[in-house]
């Protein structure tokens, strides 16, 4: 087991276009598996991410309150997938993420393993759900791997426990 910590200190993408964390190449893997017919073979990864960028300025177009759209629940749904597969890929657990979002955008996200909630979050205007750069994607994403590692690691029996 280990943590992830040090993974976004540089750049989110290296000189040569590759995706410089483990997070950022999880969420591509997991996007592109969903690909069915092909539709995204041609484009870049940083290009299939650009889908959760979201600046300043685009941000505040989005109304305050608003019912989130599928494709938006679509990339919240990938987000936080990713997040469990990553501690999965890190500790050997299952980390199983359970969402629950109302018609308005707000709702709970609870990752478990074992009987462990290793992660715990209050999710609030989904429908504005986005990153203002590649590199906040990164952070956010490796930040509550490395929290949940660190719950599993102080609870180690318990996030085995079945």
């Amino acid at each position: 087991m280990g943590t992830l910590t040090g993974s976004t200190d540089g750049p989110a993408v290296n000189e040569d276009g590759d995706l410089a964390t483990p997070f950022l190449r999880c969420l591509i893997r997991l996007i592109r598996a969903q690909d069915a017919h092909g539709a995204w073979e041609g484009k870049s990864d940083t290009d299939l991410l650009a889908d959760f960028i979201l600046t300043k300025e685009q941000r505040r177009k989005i109304p305050i309150i608003g019912d989130p759209d599928p494709y938006v629940l679509w990339r919240l749904q990938n987000f936080y997938s990713c997040v469990g597969l990553v501690i999965e890929e890190c500790t050997g657990l299952l980390a199983s993420p359970i969402m629950t979002i109302g018609h308005e955008g707000f709702g709970r996200l609870l990752f478990t393993t074992g009987r462990l909630v290793v992660l715990s979050k209050t999710l609030r205007d989904v429908h504005r759900f986005g990153f203002e750069t590649l590199g906040k994607l990164a952070e956010t994403g490796t930040k509550m791997v490395d929290d949940a590692i660190e719950v599993i690691e102080t609870y180690p029996d318990v996030a085995r426990a079945s």
